[in-house]
């Protein structure tokens, strides 16, 4: 899930360690999922996860494509991971904005990257999410910090697609705290029903029942967050000082410079699987999705190009002395 890059030699394909709910594979992601080691797993995934190099102009450590190459690239994988779904699975991939080189402009690459990778993959875009990050430096500086002609990008998309327009979801996994507002409603026990300026009809007791939490909405927001609506889904965008972090500086390793926060990969398998399920990242990284699966008691399977950050990944196992 976390971004990774295509190393200069193409890796063969090796399963690099396991643990008692997961492996990992050593390789470029189509090659693995390709290999007789993994086409077992054809038809069983309920959970693709993962956060693919974004379509950035300038190529970061991790690796990236840059232009309207990224669209085709990322469109080829859609087939693929779309063989590994059971009928009700998903696919859900964070992709971040880009920018024209030179330009204030933003990119539409990312758009059209979502529109050929639904189309490759025939199908059907269940809902968009925004992760936003107050916390993102200003970016892109040129055109917010040194010309101040605009703002600074602070948010990523998420997607949530599936091959069936009725996939396995269950919001009532992954309820939010109610507001004071709405425990104060159900403490009354009464409110005014009745029709409302945008012509919906609300009824006498239709917000009586305790749900035991909200529903949450799809804007995705840091818990610290200050001066914004308590309607959103709290996601901690503070890595800097994280376990995987703090691992990798114990051991001298080189930790991974993009790494997906937790409770991100938490919402979306505690709502899309059920403990069991099979949840793959073909882009695993220092693998976030990986770690929170094993914790949440889904299997699940990564993939990674990068041998150096299959090393750190195993960090997070070992310290829970499961690794193999």
């Amino acid at each position: 899930m976390d971004k990774t890059s295509s190393p200069s030699e193409k890796p063969k394909v090796r399963l690099a360690y396991q643990t008692p709910r997961g492996k990992m594979f050593h390789g470029l992601t189509e090659d693995v999922l390709r290999h007789p080691k993994f086409t077992p797993f054809k038809g069983q995934v309920q959970l693709v996860f993962t956060s693919p190099p974004f379509p950035l102009q300038r190529e970061k450590k991790y690796g990236n494509l840059t232009g309207d190459s990224y669209s085709e690239w990322l469109a080829a994988y859609a087939p693929l991971w779309a063989e590994y779904l059971t009928p009700t699975g998903s696919i859900v991939i964070e992709v971040g904005n880009g920018w024209n080189q030179g330009t204030p402009t933003m990119s539409t690459t990312s758009l059209k990257a979502l529109l050929a990778f639904q189309e490759a993959g025939k199908l059907h875009l269940c809902q968009e999410f925004i992760c936003f990050n107050p916390a993102r430096l200003p970016s892109p500086a040129e055109w917010v910090t040194v010309r101040r002609i605009r703002v600074k990008d602070s948010f990523t998309r998420v997607w949530w697609m599936s091959p069936t327009p009725l996939p396995k979801a269950d919001n009532r996994k992954v309820l939010t705290a109610y507001s004071p507002s709405m425990k104060k409603l159900l403490e009354k026990g009464t409110y005014n029903g009745g029709k409302r300026p945008s012509q919906h009809h609300v009824g006498d007791k239709s917000f009586l029942q305790d749900n035991g939490g909200a529903i949450p909405p799809n804007v995705l927001v840091p818990p610290n967050a200050e001066d914004l609506p308590l309607e959103v889904l709290p996601i901690s965008n503070t890595s800097s000082n994280d376990r995987y972090r703090r691992l990798c500086k114990e051991k001298g390793l080189s930790s991974h410079p993009a790494v997906m926060p937790e409770s991100l990969v938490e919402f979306f398998v505690k709502f899309l699987t059920d403990p069991g399920d099979i949840v793959l990242d073909p882009f695993a990284g220092s693998n976030t999705t990986g770690s929170v699966a094993e914790r949440l008691e889904r299997q699940w399977l990564g993939i990674e190009a990068s041998a150096a950050y299959i090393e750190t990944s195993q960090s997070r196992f070992k310290q829970m002395g499961e690794a193999a």
